[in-house]
């Protein structure tokens, strides 16, 4: 008997926001709208998909979704902080009920020997608190550490979703 294939997680996810009248908004640096693109590939993903905000440069970051230049400039745009700040303020700019973030390396140029290539940091946003969790994916090549971190950021925002049915 053949098994019956799993829902993919984007599907899952757009399925738990519709299912509670949430909305979800991405906020991306290094994923340059890969997660935003993961949630899309879902049929009907537009009743809980608000939209995506692509924060490549850190100007975008200021002026879009209201990252202090200051955590910028103090921590570097790959950083705890800003992609806690990016969560929110893109929650907080689009008045939705969820937003994820992804900031990070992903190379093959920009690595350092504090922030090395594959360093990338996954936060949610919702009312209630913002999850940042640190990757450290290795110099693995720039489409797999996107990728990865578009796994990375669909799996914290289904952990998120899913955390109050415990």
């Amino acid at each position: 008997m053949a098994k019956t294939p799993q829902p993919s997680i984007g599907k899952r996810i757009i399925d738990l926001l519709r299912d509670s009248n949430k909305t979800i908004v991405t906020a991306e640096s290094c994923t340059g709208g890969l997660i935003a693109a993961a949630l899309t590939d879902v049929p009907g993903a537009s009743a809980a998909l608000y939209g995506g905000f692509i924060t490549y440069s850190n100007t975008a970051k200021a002026r879009m979704i209201q990252v202090p230049q200051r955590l910028i400039h103090d921590y570097g745009a790959v950083s705890n902080q800003v992609a806690r700040a990016m969560a929110d303020g893109a929650r907080n700019t689009a008045r939705v009920d969820i937003a994820v973030s992804a900031t990070g390396v992903a190379g093959p140029d920009g690595g350092s020997e504090k922030k090395p290539i594959g360093l990338v940091y996954v936060a949610v946003s919702t009312d209630l608190a913002t999850v940042v969790i640190e990757h450290r994916f290795g110099d693995i090549g720039r489409d797999e550490v996107r990728k990865a971190t578009v796994a990375a950021a669909l799996d914290l925002v289904m952990q998120v979703l899913t955390s109050d049915e415990d």
